[in-house]
């Protein structure tokens, strides 16, 4: 036997040597499960539609005719795609769900307002369709980015006007056929994550959406309860109803939450188990100061006190395929510092089967921060380097996804671009990306 495991090692090293795996791949091909290795590091990029931040270009829209406004959209994200490929992504995140519409076809959600300029419009394509087909004949695979409470990115009046205009078309706005489900937290109209209606809401466009669409993983990002001292999400009412057994208000929302995330988690894998999930936290669980079990920092709005989820525990629980925290302060900043969280989380998927990604400020590279001067030094390259560097020395962090995917060509970060570039390019032969259960060639993709 020992033997025999000796020749696989040797096997695995002249493997490893051919492809560019390093030793962190050897390690993880000799532990089961995986059965197979599904190397190497994940390299992503965010693309945020909110607000049309990353595409499409919201202005572009006025005075141009539909066939004009198509193929702007089109090959704008055409160029995108190239160009992730070119810096050496291998998975984009494309958020297809901002808020409570949709930039796909959906019998449940109506069209988002960033493509036409009108909440409901069909915008004569189908843009999940068209960047699913351009990216993996590219070799990148596409997580779908969604935002699962959140229905609106502001309260103004003509947002609601819009809203319940949808009910003369097809799909209407849950705002509008739902208005019992919804509150307002942080300045926005939102779901109550509280409902248990809500809930198998979400889980159905989950399922609607793997149906329909063969996308390669399914995201949440960080905003559950997303609220502000002069904006609270008001769930007294259904805490009323529904919070029976638990004596901490704080506690039952953590369960309503982690109840979505059992739900989501058993539609996906009972329909393709192929598929991954994951979640994309605020960097920080909670302080060690406030729980022995948190890390070495201070501040940082904790997201098992603020968006009350634990994160921690759907890790243990096995969950999630894997976790990309937001890890977007650098290594100088004493009170949240990126290694120290780093490796804390590496410690929390340690004897999991979770795979940890590091979401990286890529926005902030290049940029002059006074209390995060690091961002400029050098360009933004000496920051960038020290967190890859980490990324690559922790045994159980599996790859870094940057926010978000505008940035990879503005000037403040152009420099570090082109490191980075060369530094992923150039050992990047036989990258496989670790997006879903199998790997594939890629290269670029909140």
């Amino acid at each position: 036997m020992l033997q025999r495991n000796n020749f696989w090692l040797t096997f695995l090293i002249m493997l490893v040597e051919l492809t560019g795996c390093g030793q962190k791949c050897v390690v993880e091909c000799l532990l089961p499960p995986p059965l197979q290795c599904q190397a190497l590091e994940m390299r992503g990029v965010w693309l945020s539609t909110a607000y049309g931040l990353d595409w499409p270009t919201p202005s572009r829209i006025e005075g141009q005719s539909d066939t004009q406004r198509i193929q702007q959209q089109q090959s704008t994200l055409v160029a995108k795609l190239d160009n992730l490929v070119r810096v050496g992504i291998n998975t984009v995140f494309f958020q297809l769900k901002p808020d409570g519409t949709a930039l796909y076809r959906s019998t449940m959600l109506p069209w988002t307002e960033v493509l036409t300029g009108t909440i409901g419009r069909d915008p004569g394509y189908d843009p999940l369709a068209f960047l699913l087909a351009e990216a993996h004949k590219r070799g990148l695979k596409v997580h779908a980015w969604l935002n699962p409470y959140r229905v609106t990115l502001n309260t103004r009046p003509e947002i609601t006007v819009a809203l319940k205009a949808t009910l003369r078309t097809s799909p209407a706005s849950v705002y509008a056929l739902h208005p019992d489900w919804i509150r307002i937290a942080n300045g926005r109209y939102v779901l109550d994550p509280g409902l248990p209606d809500v809930r198998r809401w979400i889980v159905n466009v989950v399922t609607e959406l793997i149906k329909n669409y063969p996308v390669d993983g399914i995201q949440f990002d960080d905003y559950f309860y997303n609220e502000t001292p002069n904006s609270c999400l008001d769930d007294d009412t259904t805490y009323r109803l529904y919070g029976h057994g638990f004596s901490d208000k704080g506690d039952w929302r953590r369960h309503n939450t982690l109840l979505l995330v059992q739900e989501v988690s058993k539609a996906i894998k009972s329909f393709n188990a192929q598929i991954v999930f994951g979640v994309s936290p605020v960097g920080i669980w909670r302080n060690a100061a406030d729980d022995p079990r948190g890390s070495a920092t201070q501040g940082g709005g904790p997201s098992y006190d603020t968006a009350y989820a634990d994160t921690r525990l759907w890790v243990k629980k096995g969950l999630l395929d894997y976790i990309a925290p937001q890890l977007y302060w650098p290594v100088g900043r004493q009170a949240v510092r990126y290694d120290v969280l780093a490796k804390w989380w590496g410690e929390v998927v340690r004897h999991t089967n979770t795979r940890l990604y590091i979401g990286v400020a890529l926005y902030k590279i290049g940029s002059s921060i006074k209390t995060e001067p690091d961002w400029s030094v050098a360009n933004g390259i000496a920051e960038l380097k020290k967190q890859l560097d980490i990324n690559e020395a922790v045994p159980k962090i599996n790859g870094t996804i940057l926010f978000s995917e505008s940035y990879l060509s503005q000037p403040q970060t152009a420099a570090a671009i082109n490191y980075l570039q060369r530094r992923w390019t150039t050992s990047n032969r036989g990258n496989q990306n670790m997006g879903g259960p199998v790997g594939v060639n890629a290269e670029q993709g909140k």
